[in-house]
């Protein structure tokens, strides 16, 4: 008896065709957005860090050469003053306020001397040597008391004034402090006088002039000041191994101690205006922008000129009548397919055909992929062949 063994498998390959798109067109393709190459120039600038301070030349410290207390203190830092008026009252030490005494008393002491030598000089009961000693004395006398005063040794109490219009920088003390000779009670920096220092890189000090414009920007946020260059060290700072710039503004515009942004500009840079966005730096560190030939991204070296937030300006070998990649530039390489964002939204718009297979969870523009019929395959096995325990047949 003639065994044929005919199995018939049925294989449902709808499931394994869904996850392949009809169209292989839209196989591998990136959904961009693109903007027009624009030359265009962008100033040169140099971004640093710092803060208001008050300019080195423009401050004066205010100090007395006794000790004593800190009475009062009228005006603290920060306070706006005019030039005369009270900052610091100061009583000095009883020790301090007893040798100007004594200096005063030695003066008196001095001059009595000398007038008892000189009228027994004239009843010759004295020579002339001891008439020039005694006016010597006087002398000596006289420029030591002098000196105490000029060192405040000769008032009880001191008002130590503004000697300019400006602003209490620092007050260190405190009432009841009591200070040695020389301490700073008060510093007073002089109205305008406030710069902000920034600290640059020395390889860039080629790049600044005395005069360069400035934007400055606080780092809390508010509105950006203008100023310029006023000064650049010739040295290093030892703490920050980075060069020194004062930026003078308008005053008033800036307070004292408030942190600073600053672009310096140094000049003007001419090449591509491009999004941010668009320019993208791989692993090397070499900057690229894409661009759509034959609706394909091609890779376009670069030389990134001017950084900013918003937009930079490269120069390199870019098309100008290619659309540059911005939106999706990361996600796209050299040579890979790519469709432009307008074309997403023209499937939605083609007609109810193609809005009859789009798939409710797909986005729209997205095509429905289409369901293989089910391929029956019958296989005839050898006479002699194994019996198989499923879809077996016997004539």
């Amino acid at each position: 008896m003639k065994r044929v063994a005919t199995i018939l498998l049925a294989l449902p390959l709808a499931a394994c065709g869904a996850g392949e798109p009809a169209d292989e067109g839209a196989r591998g393709t990136a959904l961009v957005s693109t903007v027009a190459p624009q030359q265009g120039s962008l100033p040169r600038v140099i971004e640093a860090y710092g803060q208001a301070v008050p300019a080195a030349n423009g401050t004066v410290t205010l100090s007395v050469q006794q000790p004593g207390q800190v009475v009062a203190v009228p005006a603290v830092a920060g306070t706006t003053v005019a030039a005369g008026q009270p900052i610091v009252i100061f009583a000095l030490a009883p020790a301090a306020r007893s040798a100007w005494q004594q200096a005063a008393s030695a003066v008196k002491a001095a001059e009595s001397q000398r007038e008892t030598t000189a009228r027994l000089v004239t009843q010759q009961l004295a020579t002339r040597d001891q008439l020039v000693q005694a006016e010597k004395a006087v002398t000596d006398a006289r420029v030591a008391r002098d000196a105490l005063a000029k060192e405040g040794a000769g008032a009880a109490t001191m008002t130590l004034r503004a000697p300019f219009a400006g602003v209490v920088a620092t007050v260190p003390v405190a009432p009841g402090d009591r200070t040695q000779p020389g301490q700073a009670l008060a510093t007073v920096a002089r109205a305008g006088a406030l710069i902000v220092t920034v600290g640059v890189d020395p390889a860039r000090r080629g790049d600044l002039r005395v005069g360069a414009p400035v934007t400055l920007t606080r780092l809390e946020g508010g509105a950006s000041v203008t100023g310029h260059v006023q000064r650049v060290d010739a040295i290093l700072n030892p703490r920050t191994r980075q060069i020194d710039v004062d930026i003078a503004y308008p005053a008033g515009a800036i307070l004292s101690g408030e942190a600073m942004k600053v672009a310096i500009e140094t000049g003007t840079a001419q090449g591509w205006r491009v999004p941010h966005r668009a320019v993208v730096i791989d692993a090397d560190g070499k900057a690229n922008v894409f661009q759509i030939v034959g609706g394909k991204a091609k890779a376009v070296p670069v030389t990134i000129a001017v950084a900013r937030s918003d937009d930079d300006l490269v120069t390199g070998a870019i098309d100008p009548h290619a659309r540059l990649i911005v939106d999706g530039a990361y996600q796209v390489g050299d040579g890979d397919a790519v469709r432009v964002g307008a074309d997403r939204h023209a499937a939605a718009s083609r007609g109810t055909g193609s809005a009859a297979r789009r798939h409710p969870d797909l986005e729209p523009g997205s095509i429905m992929p289409q369901a293989r019929p089910q391929e029956v395959l019958a296989l005839r096995l050898p006479p002699d062949g194994p019996r198989l325990k499923a879809g077996v047949a016997e004539e």
